[in-house]
C-alpha cells in the first residue's frame, strides 16, 4: 500500500506507526471498496512471512488477538529480520539476523514468502536483487513525508506488469514480476 509519492507508513490506522511525527496513520481507510477487498482477500492466502522487527512488533501485538479477518497469519511461519530480538510468544515466529539467512530462506522449498510493511527490510531486499514480485496498491493521494517504499539503493531491475485493475475509489492494483535487467534505448526511435 503506497501513496503516489511512495509513502507506505501506517496505512492501517492512526496509532500504527507515528515515528518521525507521521500524522496520517490510516490513510488507506477512505479507499476501500469491493474490488480492493477481493484483492486483499486473495493476498492473504497461506504463505510464509518475512518481516522487519518494527512491523513484527506491531503485528505481534495485534494479530494473535484478532483472528477473524486473517487467521492464516497466526498459522504461517513468520521470519523476523532483527539483530536485537531472538524470541516471541507468537507461534511460528523465527528470528533471522543476516542477509545470508534471507538468501537461505528464499532458496528453500515451501510456501511463497510475503513481505508486508517493513520499509527498511524492503530496501535491503531491493538493494540485493532479492525481490521476485511486487504487488502494489497505489492510492491517489500525496502524503509528503513518511517511510518510502523505494529509496536510492535499489538494484536496477526490470519488471513486467502481470495484472492490473483500478478500484472504484481510484486505487491502482498492480502486480509486477521480475523480468531481467533494465533495458535502455533512444526514446525518439521506433523499436522493432
Amino acid at each position: 500500500m503506497i501513496s503516489l509519492d511512495g509513502v507506505m507508513q501506517a496505512p492501517g490506522g492512526p496509532k500504527e506507526d507515528k515515528s518521525n511525527g507521521f500524522k496520517f496513520g490510516g490513510w488507506t481507510a477512505p479507499f476501500g471498496d469491493e474490488v480492493y477487498s477481493k484483492a486483499v482477500a486473495n493476498e492473504i492466502k497461506p504463505a510464509d512471512y518475512l518481516l522487519g522487527r518494527k512491523t513484527f512488533e506491531i503485528w505481534e501485538e495485534y494479530w494473535p488477538k484478532n483472528t477473524e479477518f486473517w487467521p492464516g497469519i497466526n498459522e504461517g511461519n513468520k521470519y523476523v529480520f532483527s539483530k536485537t530480538r531472538k524470541k516471541s510468544d507468537w507461534k511460528n515466529s523465527n528470528f533471522i539476523k543476516s542477509l545470508a539467512d534471507i538468501k537461505k530462506l528464499k532458496a528453500s522449498e515451501g510456501l511463497d514468502i510475503q513481505v508486508w510493511g517493513s520499509s527498511e527490510l524492503i530496501h535491503l531486499l531491493l538493494k540485493n536483487d532479492l525481490v521476485d514480485e511486487l504487488k502494489l496498491k497505489i492510492h491517489p493521494l500525496l502524503l509528503g513525508k513518511g517511510k518510502k517504499l523505494f529509496d536510492n539503493t535499489a538494484h536496477p531491475s526490470g519488471f513486467t506488469l502481470t495484472e492490473s485493475t483500478v478500484t472504484t475509489t481510484g486505487v491502482i492494483l498492480a502486480s509486477y514480476k521480475r523480468a531481467g535487467e533494465v533495458k535502455t534505448g533512444n526514446a525518439g526511435k521506433t523499436i522493432k
